[in-house]
């Protein structure tokens, strides 16, 4: 369970300054004078980029955290794993206090980010999405396991030994999403993870999701486009302006979401 109480975040002198590459954030361009960088100039009296939000997301949900570029939504989720911290408020993951035990809580919640670029560790493919289960300590044969398993998912079986710099963008892509599968977190969580796909790895991905979905994980999608996404998910989250607005069943979040910029489907 993750667990969101009255959080409140500003980009500038403050927590906003702990995330590592939080200056991939979308989010931080929207917040007037924003700016993730550490060492940046901000005041106190900011606009937050996040302004008290609270909510609770249940083991095995499928949520869909909706909202127009710059309204906080990758700002949120980088609290789920300690990514950024709190100005006020927190947010908890099983119970623990993200800030308290980051190695828990980016264990449990694995993040698929944006950029692609932001997660990469190893020069090759495989090693890659190797990374994550080795960190675990868990034995060769079943990271081996892991990675074919991940890499089948995304459509990219036997590209082991490419190497990350030679890839388009839609497989850097892809293998971002595979070492986050590879970690067989409790949450998963992907921002946007669908630019830059094609059909059939996005088809891929959508079937894994909703195999990971049915044995009990937590999928959370970030998106500014629900078009694809709404008749699967079990909740809809809406963001604008740093605050949260909607919350909400499929059904009763489609007629409000135009409202905050969010495209929907048409029928």
């Amino acid at each position: 369970m993750i667990v969101v109480e009255d959080l409140v975040h500003r980009y500038g002198d403050g927590g906003a300054c702990a995330a590592e590459g939080a200056n991939a954030d979308e989010d931080a361009n929207t917040a007037e004078g924003a700016n993730a960088d550490v060492g940046a100039s901000a005041d106190s009296d900011a606009d937050p980029a996040l302004r008290g939000v609270s909510l609770t997301i249940d083991d095995g949900e499928w949520v869909l955290l909706a909202g127009a570029n710059g309204s906080g939504k990758t700002t949120l989720v980088r609290h789920f794993n300690a990514l950024l911290e709190p100005d006020a408020g927190s947010v908890s993951v099983d119970g623990v206090e993200a800030t308290q035990d980051p190695l828990a809580a980016r264990t449990s919640v694995g993040m698929v980010f944006q950029d692609a670029g932001d997660q990469f560790v190893a020069a090759t493919v495989g090693a890659d999405v190797a990374f994550g289960p080795e960190n675990l300590g868990l034995d060769r044969a079943e990271i081996d396991a892991r990675v074919e398993r991940s890499l089948a998912a995304v459509n990219m079986t036997g590209r082991e030994t490419d190497r990350i710099d030679d890839l388009s963008g839609g497989e850097r892509a892809r293998v971002a999403i595979a070492g986050a599968l590879a970690m067989d977190p409790a949450h998963l969580v992907l921002d946007e993870p669908f630019a830059g796909l094609d059909w059939p790895a996005r088809r891929s991905v959508l079937d894994h999701l909703d195999d990971l979905h049915a044995a009990g994980t937590t999928v959370v999608v970030v998106t500014h486009d629900v078009r694809d996404l709404l008749a699967r998910a079990d909740r809809v989250l809406g963001l604008h302006d740093g605050a949260l607005v909607v919350d909400a069943p499929p059904p009763a979040a489609r007629e409000r979401l135009p409202g905050i910029d969010v495209r929907v489907p048409e029928c």
